[in-house]
């Protein structure tokens, strides 16, 4: 789009407008008394902390919730928005950050799930004309890919695409991304963003949640800033600087550059892995991360990272290659992984890091049983005050130790996860994407965490996507590229230039 139809689009009359919008749940106030407007042909960028009210704004807004004060306007008049189907006849639709796909059918059959064309015979799905139709939707997005393929074969990006081309397939005019980047390498991240540049062109407003300031700055037309259920503001980029925004976002200053002292004499080595292989595509691994430094693990999204740490903690079966922890030989599943004092923070916490349907207390503390109760008598005081200490220290928003863990944004989700392996006192951390859905005000005291826990005598290795973390974190670096070790980075060396030269192949 030229910067004169932006600029129309940008002055236009909202497509859709949320005004006084306000929304209560036991024990706390998600949203008081906010307005929201959505432009035709603009990317609005939505900010603010986990548990500023973004998640039920947005959930207001699809219909999921219904407001308990507050108007809606589309193209000036006067609706109701208070279930799914009024939100879809309005034209929106929201990609969450965990994806609403069902994994064992193909692409066209979750494009056109419960909208399926009927056969000719009673009770039959016109099998060929979901697949064109299916196939005319994903061209329309510029995805090349048979639509005959299962959901569960592909990748976070592909199936953000399949999520995207549904939301078009039902003529949505308003697009609401959450954290759509959060697991995508850069050309990933590229593509999509010359995706939205078309659904701009197209005329579709669309709303997008990020903790990243690069994006807001690069794509944003309008920014809307949530702080505890409040709107503070509402700007434009070039009006402000990332250090006012974020100053909006958490009511102080942040320091953004997340600075520690690295570790100029590491301790003793913590982890020795020599010539690991797994089934999972990994191969000839070899890394070591020694006490009071945090090793960087990086690479492109696909790389191997994650079967890396799953692989050292006994998630996956090891085919060859030896894993030495504390000088000792380590093999067996997690558990044993895990009394040994080796802690994994998952990249995919509701799956894998949470019993969702337990209390926020009861998964902090459940790493940690046998180091807070010895005497194997469990003191139901004493666990919740150390739930209560590590909800102060992590800054966890939720409304009491009580609260159930899968009732919390994703961001806040993570910090219990990150919690629970506080509380075991474990001397090897593994942090795959710590920082993924999590706000930038949140991020730095995750780094401070990360830099106490390595003061202290721990040792640390950290996967990330996002490179300007790996340099500004760590003390040094692994990159990965196709399974395997492409090159260690020390400290002098560590620069985003060097990570993508080393990811990436140059044939």
């Amino acid at each position: 789009m030229s910067d004169g139809a932006a600029s129309a689009a940008a002055s236009s009359a909202p497509l859709l407008e949320l005004r006084g919008i306000s929304k209560s749940f036991p024990g706390v106030k998600a949203l008081d008394d906010v307005s929201f407007a959505i432009h035709p042909g603009e990317v609005h960028m939505l900010l603010g902390e986990n548990g500023a009210g973004k998640s039920s704004l947005m959930k207001i807004l699809c219909g999921a919730y219904t407001a308990d004060a507050g108007e809606f306007y589309y193209k000036g008049e006067n609706v109701t928005l208070s279930s799914t189907a009024e939100a879809q006849a309005l034209g929106i639709a929201v990609i969450f950050q965990e994806f609403s796909l069902v994994p064992f059918l193909d692409i066209a059959q979750n494009i056109f799930l419960g909208r399926e064309p009927k056969g000719r015979i009673p009770g039959t799905i016109d099998r060929r004309r979901i697949l064109a139709d299916a196939k005319r939707v994903l061209d329309g997005i510029g995805f090349d890919i048979d639509p005959k393929v299962v959901v569960d074969t592909l990748g976070v990006a592909q199936q953000q695409m399949v999520e995207i081309a549904k939301a078009i397939s039902q003529n949505a005019r308003i697009l609401v991304m959450d954290e759509p980047t959060a697991a995508l390498s850069d050309r990933e991240v590229e593509l999509l963003f010359a995706l939205i540049a078309r659904l701009k062109a197209d005329g579709v407003a669309i709303v997008y949640i990020s903790h990243r300031m690069a994006e807001v700055f690069a794509i944003g037309d309008r920014i809307t800033v949530l702080r505890d259920g409040r709107r503070i503001d509402q700007v434009r980029p070039a009006e402000v600087t990332p250090d006012q925004l974020v100053r909006m976002m958490v009511g102080r200053n942040v320091d953004m550059t997340y600075p520690r002292r690295f570790a100029e004499q590491p301790g003793e080595l913590v982890l020795q892995v020599k010539g690991l292989s797994a089934a999972t595509g990994i191969s000839d691994i070899d890394i070591e991360v020694r006490q009071g430094e945090i090793v960087g693990l990086c690479g492109l999204v696909g790389s191997g990272r994650t079967e890396v740490a799953r692989a050292i903690f006994g998630a996956d079966p090891v085919t060859t290659g030896e894993i030495i922890f504390d000088g000792k030989p380590i093999t067996g599943e997690p558990d044993v992984a895990a009394r040994r004092g080796i802690a994994l923070i998952p990249e995919s916490r509701k799956s894998e890091g949470l019993a969702l349907l337990r209390s926020v207390g009861d998964n902090l503390v459940v790493a940690a049983l046998k180091k807070l109760f010895p005497s194997r008598l469990y003191d139901p005081r004493g666990a919740q005050r150390t739930a209560e200490g590590l909800i102060r220290q992590l800054r966890i928003a939720t409304p009491s130790a009580r609260q159930m863990v899968g009732l919390l944004s994703g961001g806040n989700q993570q910090k219990v996860v990150i919690g629970k392996w506080l509380a075991a006192g474990a001397r090897l951390f593994i942090f795959d994407e710590p920082t993924r859905g999590i706000d930038i005000g949140a991020k730095s005291e995750i780094f401070a965490l990360i830099d106490r826990l390595v003061a202290e005598g721990a040792a640390a290795l950290m996967i990330s996507s996002e490179q300007i973390e790996i340099c500004h974190v760590c003390d040094r670096a692994y990159v990965m590229r196709d399974g395997r070790i492409a090159g260690h980075l020390a400290r002098s060396e560590l620069t985003e230039e060097n990570i993508v030269r080393l990811g990436m192949h140059h044939e």
